[in-house]
């Protein structure tokens, strides 16, 4: 017994204040580990942004819009609204710092029935299907050399992207850090296909072909125009931008979420921070 109460004081005199958990925090519990930094966050983003849907939705926003121009103009109003909710989704993420995206806010705004349904949607019907798509996609890409005359079989398709889904599962639930080569590695490589097409339009802009967008040619419909197919234009360039929001399904896992504006004013900017987001500068994280 003298033994342990001698153990108990020198644990008392080395944390005066009580026992620290790993986290730094002061409270006990689990916690995320602190292991995306600023290029990794800006790989998922950018990854979760260039995928199949900007290979595939090209065709799709043109055949639906019925001209070029109209298609360009689908481009950029898409192109505006996802940069609006980027900058909401950036505001939330420092006001509540909590991973799980959509889950956490609806929880923690409407309460926790609202935050199990939109989660049980989110599981079993959004991003299923959205999975399905990418890994269908990319095993179309992979296989189409291989069937040169005709189109890959259903079965090879199915199987090849069964076998993704479960490669990118395990690496996910493997570790972090690894998830996070791996995806800054596929964004590189996105990259530089999407570099590649760029590339390849602006020489064909340079030999001359440019008809269909010159103003007096970009608006030619070379079919009827249709609401309901405009709105499908919509609906597939709004596809090809998503993924802006996944790094909130992270935020606990970020080096340092809290990025200060304008360096010039560091004190009034934190202050402002602190006084918005009800003093989680001060009181969580470890900004």
């Amino acid at each position: 017994m003298e033994k342990g109460a001698r153990q108990r004081n020198n644990t008392e005199k080395n944390h005066p204040g009580g026992s620290k958990s790993e986290t730094g925090s002061g409270e006990g519990g689990v916690a995320l580990k602190k292991e995306i930094g600023l290029v990794s966050a800006c790989g998922i983003i950018v990854g979760n942004i260039i995928g199949s849907g900007i290979f595939v939705s090209p065709k799709g926003v043109l055949e639906n819009a019925g001209s070029v121009g109209l298609a360009l103009i689908v481009w950029i109003v898409t192109g505006l609204i996802t940069a609006v909710g980027a900058l909401c989704y950036a505001e939330l993420g420092v006001t509540i710092p909590k991973s799980g995206g959509d889950y956490s806010y609806v929880k923690d705004i409407f309460g926790g029935l609202a935050g199990f349904l939109r989660l049980w949607i989110a599981v079993l019907v959004i991003y299923p299907t959205n999975q399905a798509v990418i890994a269908l996609t990319f095993s179309n890409y992979v296989l189409q050399p291989l069937f040169p005359t005709c189109f890959p079989p259903e079965s090879g398709l199915r199987l090849l992207a069964a076998v993704c889904l479960l490669l990118l599962t395990w690496v996910n639930c493997s570790s972090v850090r690894w998830a996070t080569r791996v995806q800054d590695v596929f964004t590189a490589g996105k990259l530089l296909a999407l570099g590649l097409i760029i590339i390849m339009g602006v020489v064909q802009i340079c030999k001359g072909q440019y008809f269909w967008l010159e103003p007096k040619n970009a608006f030619e419909n070379f079919q009827e125009p249709d609401i309901g197919l405009i709105a499908l234009a919509f609906l597939q360039g709004s596809f090809a931008y998503g993924g802006w929001n996944f790094l909130n399904y992270v935020t606990e896992e970020l080096v340092d979420p809290y990025k200060v504006v304008d360096p010039g004013e560091p004190e009034d900017v934190c202050g402002r921070v602190s006084q918005g987001g009800g003093g989680l500068r001060d009181g969580g994280g470890d900004a």
